[in-house]
């Protein structure tokens, strides 16, 4: 197994970094949220997790190890492949999701694109007691007490990661706001890797 790769960042897209590790370049899956932290040309360390199928080999890659575990970890749930545990992820921190699932909060679960509410249910039932202890509610909320939303800071930093400059990358942010409001008012979280896609969308519309 491929524990992590640490190298120069070579190449960075929404969904997709390159790390390049003894001359060879390592194609790693990572969510906008690992990707925001990362910069084209600086060194980088992922905790990884390769992931073998009969015609595939595929690395995903994490900013810490224990965002690899929680992914391994969901996927001991029927029906979590790689790629949902991943979308998880996207939308969620590790300790969102472990206070997630031991408060049995169908909501956040449903933010993620592909879980219904069904699957939701399902998934709290499997997955309880399983991803480790839950921070309390109190200290889950702390960081949102002041300053800009978690989401804006993910998606400018992920944009400004992909080459965009700062103007331009504010300017998308503001133009997905809305959908990003819309999702929130509903009781869920802003999905930042579809808010992540409708702002490079914005910006290719202006080039």
């Amino acid at each position: 197994m491929i524990a992590f790769v640490s190298g120069p960042v070579a190449a960075l897209s929404p969904t997709l970094a390159v790390i390049e590790v003894g001359g060879v370049g390592m194609a790693v899956q990572c969510t906008p949220n690992t990707i925001a932290g990362l910069r084209t040309g600086e060194p980088a360390r992922l905790a990884t997790s390769l992931v073998v199928r009969e015609d595939s080999l595929t690395l995903y890659g994490f900013a810490d190890d224990d965002e690899r575990q929680v992914f391994e970890l969901l996927q001991t749930a029927s029906g979590v492949g790689p790629r949902l545990a991943q979308a998880m992820l996207g939308v969620h921190s590790p300790d969102a999701l472990r206070l997630a699932v031991e408060s049995g909060d169908e909501k956040a679960l449903t933010a993620v694109p592909g879980i219904g509410k069904k699957g939701a249910q399902k998934l709290l039932l499997e997955l309880k007691g399983k991803l480790g202890a839950a921070p309390s509610v109190g200290a889950q909320r702390a960081p949102a007490a002041s300053g800009p939303a978690p989401w804006t800071e993910q998606l400018t930093a992920a944009l400004i990661g992909l080459g965009y400059a700062s103007r331009e990358a504010e300017d998308a942010v503001d133009a997905v706001t809305p959908q990003a409001e819309a999702a929130i008012a509903a009781g869920g979280t802003a999905p930042v890797p579809q808010l992540l896609r409708a702002a490079l969308q914005t910006l290719n519309r202006t080039r």
